[in-house]
């Protein structure tokens, strides 16, 4: 169920679904050119980041799109082939911020891909914790074959994904990637049948937002942070995190709704 709407610019649509809204969808919805990220999309997302970032009611926030044959083809070039060198450099922020958008999110975060994800389109899935394609999907960061390399986050996020060999392959081939073999490969986590990718998204994020927002988020930030620590550094930023939910009011509710078998009422906090 729906519970609200809010519109960022032009192609950016925020719906909240659920009891209490705690379920947010962030909508790509720039159909005319298959959700190519141009400098208003851009800001658009990063608007609409900042926006669900400061709401403590949402648990979970599930990226989606509104093209049928795609989620997003990433930068829009014909928009980048009008710039001078010099407009290239003043927009090189605002793009970032899209993505840095998305990735900073500090509740969990799922994309619902299908049909193309290419490029920056991909690296706004890679920004998600959880990535649900359904069979159509084909992701790759094609960058090098037109001169540049992904920019949006691509060659940290994806080794992280694969691996660094694995990475180096897809990144320095430009291959293009189909949706079985790429969920073979790790670079999406679950595969769907064709036109379920919402659908699976939105009810995958209703099971997790049933869990503690304040754990939610605690647990995001301790898997973030910890990787590629050294196991010591790790366990200091787990120990952080779980210091910071300890004595919380999700913490003590949790315990007391265990110990009642029945279902938590989770206060936030």
């Amino acid at each position: 169920m729906t519970e609200g709407e809010q519109r960022f610019g032009e192609h950016v649509v925020v719906r909240r679904h659920g009891t209490g809204g705690r379920v947010a969808e962030l909508v790509l919805d720039r159909p005319k050119a298959m959700n190519a990220v141009s400098s208003e999309l851009a800001r658009s997302i990063g608007a609409a980041c900042a926006k669900l970032g400061a709401d403590r009611g949402v648990r979970v926030t599930v990226l989606t799109s509104t093209h049928a044959r795609a989620f997003c083809v990433g930068a829009d070039l014909k928009e980048r082939n009008s710039f001078s060198d010099a407009e290239l450099v003043r927009q090189r922020p605002l793009a970032r911020s899209a993505y840095t958008g998305v990735l900073e999110l500090p509740m969990p975060t799922i994309a619902a891909v299908h049909g193309y994800a290419l490029g920056g389109g991909y690296e706004l899935a890679l920004a998600c914790d959880l990535i649900v394609a359904d069979a159509t999907a084909v992701v790759g960061l094609p960058e090098v074959s037109v001169g540049v390399i992904p920019g949006g986050g691509g060659t940290q996020l994806l080794p992280r994904r694969v691996g660094a060999a694995r990475a180096a392959e897809l990144v320095f081939t430009a291959r293009r990637v189909g949706a079985a073999e790429a969920a073979g490969l790790g670079l999406v986590d679950q595969l769907v049948a064709e036109g379920e990718d919402r659908d699976e998204a939105l009810a995958l994020a209703g099971r997790i937002a049933a869990n503690s927002p304040v754990g939610l988020r605690a647990a995001k930030r301790a898997l973030r942070l910890g990787h590629g620590l050294d196991l010591r550094a790790g366990l200091e930023v787990e120990d952080a995190a779980w210091r910071s939910v300890a004595f919380s009011g999700d913490r003590a509710e949790g315990v007391a709704a265990f110990n009642e078998k029945r279902a938590p009422a989770w206060p936030g906090e």
